[in-house]
């Protein structure tokens, strides 16, 4: 029970992205037919698959922040030691933490404090800060993705690999393979 606790825990983002990516798929989809087919459509459908897409954008910045994909410009690096690397990816992420805790503290200001309540949704009705919330959700989330993965390379001293980087790594090994089958 522990385990798939923690690993729904682990994975929550990419399991949000493809729901938040399904649905609002899935509603475009439908409002197609509705159109095509029926001459009408859910008059809520667009707006709601927007903020969908919305939302499945900022997760996916999580999602990239959890993965370690985001871009960095490393190439300078190996004109120094390898100790002026460490120091300097340390610092660029506490900087970046950094700026996405202010932003947390900005984005929930405005959708709670600062955000007329009278904002409504202009179809569905709902309040925007339900839809704003996403804001400080996600930078909140992403400095703890940036956090966790300062964590796992510089005290538990293991290796964060970028899915692109692991991906050309293994069309490497094919191709060594490859090379040495002929």
């Amino acid at each position: 029970m522990k385990k798939t606790v923690f690993r729904v825990l682990d994975n929550l983002e990419s399991y949000l992205c493809q729901f938040l990516l399904v649905f609002f798929v899935v509603l475009l989809f439908i409002q197609i037919v509705l159109r095509n087919l029926f001459s009408g459509s859910l008059a809520w459908g667009d707006e709601l698959a927007t903020y969908a897409f919305v939302w499945f954008a900022y997760m996916g910045a999580v999602y990239a922040a959890k993965m370690s994909a985001h871009n960095r410009v490393t190439f300078q690096f190996r004109f120094f030691p390898r100790v002026v690397e460490k120091v300097c990816n340390i610092f660029t992420d506490l900087v970046w933490v950094g700026f996405n805790l202010y932003f947390v503290y900005l984005s929930y200001d405005f959708a709670f404090n600062r955000m007329n309540v009278f904002w409504k949704s202009q179809t569905m009705g709902i309040p925007m800060k339900y839809f704003y919330t996403i804001l400080p959700l996600a930078f909140l989330l992403m400095s703890i993705r940036i956090l966790q993965n300062m964590y796992v390379k510089h005290v538990m001293h293991k290796q964060v690999i970028d899915p692109e980087d692991a991906q050309i790594e293994e069309m490497k090994r094919k191709q060594n393979n490859t090379d040495n089958k002929t």
